[in-house]
């Protein structure tokens, strides 16, 4: 992953909404001093006892605090405000089981390269390792689970390790950080001395990328005859959707965004091929098989992407640009690495390529006319396309009917399973940061509060929360946080009556023994929604589709429409566990096959 803020040496920024005072002060304030110089806005979380220092500070502190009703969703609101946003999502919780509740959150950021802060309390310094009440070994749990982690023993040490915290959070690769703070430093007086800077000199991210590989690449750019461009997350996190277009516009080359890179080259984009992948097209699949140069920028090589790893693009030179050393060949082999800021290496290798293209660009102009033949045949053959009936919704249906609202420039935030790779199919994303899901982690329950947060960052936008029945019903609970704030949030349900990823794989490659995927006894919409205050219904037919999602975007608050879809439709392409990206299972086999 790949982002702008760089520097291991980092300038605080002053608060605009308090200043230092020579009394004394308590860790808690200090903690809001600290927030306020880092410019939060706003705090996910849910209040406990070792806490209570710090909601009695944020009382009367302007820095808004959201409510949540269960503290994973603060992580994942946390979350959802800081994809939105790429600024730094905040979440707290309290000790013991409030901060363990965290720990999924936290997993999800780290493994989509999200920048989060979670502060945490802990029991108070003496009573550390007594076993006390609520007591857990929180800076031990999520060693694991964040990019760093401090546990703050004494009140010197907070203001340093909360910005701290945040520099790290936000530099090179993005990823979650956690403060955990006993009750009695939350308590402690002292006078604040505001920090100024940061020195981390065991903390070292490297930005621009190496002037020679630079060059080198623009030259196997220019000499390949089948190039392709593989854009992930880190395009995202960089900032670098401008630099990615001017890319392959420059070289005209196709180009594919994974489920974390979705927005990074508009949707609408020529050169744009679709999602690759094990829910990928044929076009983007086949394009990867036969590609001699994948040029590979922000991208970990996912084995979702990759399938099986040993015939993934195995005719292909690779050029990998990642600001994680550790990514470099850790899943493939980089024939040309460039460890370095996206963004920066971009605009380098686009002064690079100009500089060699009137000598080397012709060289393959025929066999480049070529591999865009080839591509544009692949789509014909193999579309995606929106499959609709008259008599059920389609899920594919409802998909396309959200992209339609949408004119791709609404959030969509998704749960996890068929929908979401429906939703990643078919929506177009003209912009990043539009598309929110949990990528690598695959967390349900995510959807409803990621998209609580992006609401929050982004009041002016129209926001989606697409989500499985199954997904749903674990973060209901959140319904009271929005009707609480009067979010718009357009809560949109595609209820097929199953976990459907679970069941469709159980179809294909279990003998079609479906176990512990029915989901019976899905609420009332209607009085589910309306015992929180806002509007909901169901709707079953395609000819009420189209109305029904116009009437929930036009309502003024939060709106929840439960859509029955066809209970045993399945994502196809499909790519089976094991499977080269280009062994796809295009269509229903038959039963036959799948025995």
């Amino acid at each position: 992953m790949s982002i702008v803020k760089t520097s291991t040496t980092s300038t605080v920024k002053t608060s605009t909404t308090s200043t230092a005072k020579t009394s004394t002060t308590s860790g808690a304030k200090i903690v809001l001093e600290c927030l306020a110089r880092e410019n939060v806005e706003c705090i996910f979380g849910y209040p406990g006892g070792v806490t209570l220092p710090l909601y009695d500070a944020i009382f009367d502190h302007p820095i808004r605090h959201v409510l949540v009703r269960h503290e994973q969703n603060a992580c994942f609101a946390a979350e959802g405000y800081a994809r939105a946003t790429g600024k730094v999502g905040v979440c707290c919780a309290t000790s013991g089981p409030g901060a363990t509740n965290l720990v999924t959150g936290l997993v999800d950021a780290m493994m989509d390269s999200i920048p989060v802060v979670a502060i945490t309390g802990q029991v108070s310094t003496k009573l550390i390792g007594s076993d006390a009440f609520q007591e857990a070994d929180t800076f031990g749990i999520t060693r694991s689970c964040t990019k760093h982690n401090f546990l703050v023993k004494t009140l010197a040490d907070l203001p340093q390790a909360i910005h701290e915290a945040f520099h790290i959070a936000a530099t090179g690769r993005p990823g979650p950080v956690l403060v955990d703070i006993p009750k009695d430093v939350f308590q402690a007086q002292a006078h604040y001395a505001p920090v100024s800077t940061i020195h981390l000199p065991g903390y070292k991210v490297y930005t621009e990328g190496h002037a020679g590989q630079i060059r080198r690449a623009a030259q196997m750019i220019w000499e390949a005859k089948r190039p392709f461009v593989y854009a992930g997350g880190g395009i995202v996190a960089a900032d670098a959707a401008e630099e990615l277009r001017a890319l392959v516009e420059l070289i005209d080359a196709p180009a594919v965004c994974t489920l974390m890179g979705l927005g990074a080259l508009s949707s609408s984009h020529p050169n744009f091929v679709s999602l690759p992948g094990m829910h990928g097209s044929y076009a983007a699949n086949m394009g990867m098989t036969e590609t001699d140069l994948l040029i590979a920028l922000g991208v970990r090589f996912d084995d979702r992407v990759t399938g099986r790893l040993a015939a993934f693009a195995p005719h292909a030179k690779v050029i990998h640009v990642d600001i994680d050393p550790a990514e470099i060949g850790k899943n493939r082999a980089a024939d040309l690495p460039i460890v370095g800021d996206v963004k920066r290496v971009l605009k380098r290798l686009h002064e690079a390529l100009e500089e060699f293209a009137a000598e080397l660009k012709p060289k393959h102009a025929t066999a480049r006319t070529a591999w865009w033949s080839r591509i544009k045949e692949w789509k014909r053959e193999h579309p995606l396309k929106p499959e609709i009936s008259d008599g059920e919704i389609k899920p594919q249906h409802l998909v396309a009917e959200i992209d339609r609202l949408s004119g791709g420039e609404a959030i969509v935030a998704s749960d996890v399973g068929q929908h979401q790779m429906w939703a990643a199919q078919f929506v177009r994303f003209h912009h990043p940061r539009l598309w929110i899901n949990s990528g690598g982690l695959g967390a349900m329950g995510f959807g409803l509060p990621a998209a609580i947060g992006a609401q929050f960052a982004r009041p002016d936008k129209l926001v989606f929360a697409l989500v499985g029945d199954g997904g749903f019903q674990m973060s209901i609970p959140e319904l009271a946080t929005i009707a609480n704030h009067a979010l718009p949030v357009k809560i949109v349900v595609m209820n097929n009556g199953y976990l459907g990823m679970v069941r469709q794989w159980q179809e294909l490659f279990y003998n079609n023994r479906l176990c512990a995927v029915e989901l019976e006894g899905f609420p009332d919409p209607e009085k589910l929604a309306g015992a929180y205050g806002f509007k909901g219904r169901t709707v079953e037919k395609p000819g009420e589709l189209r109305d029904a999602l116009e009437t929930c975007v036009r309502e003024p608050g939060p709106y929840l429409l439960n859509v029955r879809v066809t209970p045993n439709e399945n994502v196809y392409p499909m790519v089976p566990a094991g499977g080269a990206i280009n062994e796809m299972v295009l269509k229903q086999p038959q039963p036959a096959e799948v025995a």
